[in-house]
């Protein structure tokens, strides 16, 4: 599985009244590839001239990838890797989750900063700091170098999205990139919207253009409205589908996933409810669904192609898989994904055994 995208620095604030940051206190503290997060405030050290983070790496793509390397699945990950303190962090990150960085680039601009405020219930509003980070400096020969490391070997699937497709230069070449991936690969985007970073109406004018390199697009209901404001679920899901879309992934919290499958009669359309869990916050929860997602297609050998034989049945399977991933990563702060022992044990054995997806 080869993941394209960028390493950002995510820091995430708690607010006091609406977060319980000493229950976020006694987890683990984790670092997933990516984007840095400090996730929340430690207790007791805030004041109005002073803000202590706990930093935690996160970022889209990278965040994908870890969570794949730690399901079982061989993922490499793409992408330009700040050799600063930040940069670091991520590094070591991914590297022990098992994630391939041989298609990576280590880069002397420091990390991308998002700082996320975390509101009731765990939702993240972010602040992005990007001028002059490590990953909008692309340079042509570097992603002509980067992405042809990306296909060799081949993998069964390509997946991207957030801030590096599009941004610009990445976002150009990896499109490209992504026409060339789809003669062997299935490819997965999620768009992740980030409109305080990126104008919307940038997002709404590609949108169509990643549709028609798609296999898999996965989407949050907040996505969905961002885009289509005028479309409902059903809507948005045929909308992709016409543009060649096989299978169309919504997820919305507590409300869990609204799935749409092209099949040969029609649309084949499900839900799937959300995981319980406690949420101690969502950041990277997207990221590892769509990490889960692909594992267990690739555990059932639905990868490689455009789903053509995908059927509802294992569709839902899949998507059971990426609720039970996506909740266990809510349970904790940052963007920590579960290794395949921490997945309860009826899943617990396809995850372990899975070698399909690379």
């Amino acid at each position: 599985m080869a993941v394209i995208g960028e390493v950002v620095a995510d820091a995430v604030v708690a607010r006091r009244t609406e977060y319980d940051a000493s229950r976020a206190a006694s987890a683990a503290e984790t670092l997933s590839p990516g984007s840095l997060s400090a996730e929340r405030l430690s207790p007791g050290t805030q004041s109005p001239e002073t803000l202590s983070l706990t930093v935690h790496p996160g970022g889209g793509p990278a965040n994908a990838a870890v969570a794949l390397a730690r399901l079982g699945s061989m993922a490499r990950f793409a992408g330009r890797l700040s050799t600063g303190t930040l940069g670091r962090l991520c590094r070591a990150r991914l590297e022990a989750s098992g994630v391939d960085l041989a298609a990576s680039l280590d880069v002397p601009q420091p990390a991308t900063l998002a700082i996320a405020t975390l509101e009731h219930g765990g939702a993240a509003r972010y602040e992005f700091y990007t001028d002059g980070t490590a990953d909008w400096g692309w340079r042509d020969a570097e992603l002509d170098r980067l992405l042809d490391r990306a296909l060799g070997p081949t993998p069964v699937a390509v997946h991207v999205g957030s801030l590096a497709l599009v941004l610009q230069p990445s976002g150009a070449a990896i499109e490209s990139f992504l026409g060339r991936a789809r003669a062997t690969c299935t490819v997965s985007i999620d768009p992740n919207v980030r409109a305080g970073l990126v104008p919307l109406a940038t997002y709404r004018r590609a949108i169509d253009r990643w549709a028609s390199l798609a296999d898999i697009v996965k989407l949050s209901d907040d996505d969905l409205a961002e885009l289509w404001p005028d479309l409902d679920i059903d809507g948005a899901a045929a909308h992709l589908h016409d543009r060649g879309v096989g299978l169309v992934v919504i997820t919305r919290g507590a409300a869990g996933a609204a799935v749409s499958l092209r099949c040969a009669s029609g649309p084949c359309r499900f839900e799937v409810p959300a995981v319980a869990t406690t949420v101690v916050d969502t950041v990277g929860a997207g990221d590892s669904f769509a990490a889960g997602l692909l594992h267990r297609l690739g555990a059932r050998g639905a990868l490689g192609g455009r789903l053509s034989d995908l059927g509802p049945e294992t569709a839902r399977d899949a998507v059971i898989f990426a609720a039970h991933v996506a909740a266990i990563t809510c349970s904790r702060p940052g963007a920590d994904s579960p290794w395949a022992d921490e997945l309860p044990d009826d899943l617990r054995r396809d995850a372990l055994d899975a070698t399909a997806l690379r």
